[in-house]
């Protein structure tokens, strides 16, 4: 059982502080963080995976009395939220308020819809924000290696400078291979192409000023929050991610292809 962060209780704010949004509410799976898989909601899952991460405190950030009940039922720490957030970010905002958080204090979003999400890619990303202090944000990226990937515009890119901070963030190519895209390629020659992870470490005074800025003109043509930051000035370090993040839940098929995983992780043990 969990123990390091389970209720928060006399919690070192020295470390992170990992913040679980989850909501009932989805439009392709309702219900989705309370889903069964082997006997647990998925919603345990992830929880269990962020408590063996070196984080400090882990909280689950709801605006639904149902998913209270069921976390708070496996001994996890609850804060309650309102219901009218425009995005996760400002979720997250909430709770930091809510916490009293201390400025420097690193926050950790962990999508509740990830339950194979590892322990190690959590501690990599705050130690990426802990290392790099101009950086008000950290999140991890992976190489693409498949032309679809990299044509996909749900597969969000990302480009980085030589200290690894980014550049750019977008849903189109990037970077463009002037020589050889000219024609639809095949196969990709090198690994130049990264896939952004949504996993993202902040610094909590950040967030506090992130929820006062009007969403930014390229936020609002690429549909990505992120670049609100990069709008205005702030500095997001891109970590190459240290193991494979396998992909989250969005629907019935990915709730039975992670159901199909684990199971067969147990057999083999």
């Amino acid at each position: 059982m969990p123990t390091r962060s389970s209720r928060g209780v006399a919690a070192d704010e020295r470390g992170a502080v990992v913040v679980i949004p989850a909501r009932f509410n989805s439009s392709r799976l309702p219900g989705k963080p309370l889903a069964d898989i082997h006997g647990r909601p998925m919603i345990e899952h992830v929880w269990r995976n962020a408590c063996a991460s070196q984080a400090s405190r882990v909280v689950i950030a709801t605006d639904d009395e149902r998913i209270r009940t069921v976390c708070e039922g496996f001994g996890a720490e609850v804060v309650m939220t309102r219901a009218d957030h425009p995005s996760g970010t400002d979720r997250l905002a909430e709770v930091v308020e809510r916490l009293a958080l201390a400025p420097e204090t690193l926050v950790v979003n962990v999508q509740g819809d990830e339950p194979l999400l590892p322990a190690a890619l959590i501690d990599q990303v705050t130690l990426r924000l802990e290392e790099d202090e101009g950086a008000s944000i950290a999140t991890l990226a992976e190489p693409i290696t498949s032309v679809d990937s990299l044509f996909n515009p749900n597969v969000v890119k990302v480009v980085r400078d030589l200290r690894g901070r980014a550049l750019y963030f977008s849903r189109a190519p990037l970077p463009w291979d002037r020589e050889h895209f000219t024609t639809p390629p095949t196969v990709l020659a090198t690994d130049s192409w990264l896939r952004h992870i949504g996993l993202y470490a902040y610094r909590a005074s950040f967030l506090s000023d992130y929820v006062d800025w009007l969403p930014a003109p390229l936020e609002q043509l690429e549909q990505l929050e992120q670049l609100r930051a990069l709008h205005h000035g702030h500095a997001i370090q891109v970590a190459i991610a240290c193991t494979s993040h396998p992909a989250g839940v969005d629907t019935q098929e990915d709730l039975e292809r992670v159901r199909d995983w684990l199971t067969q992780e147990a057999g083999d043990e």
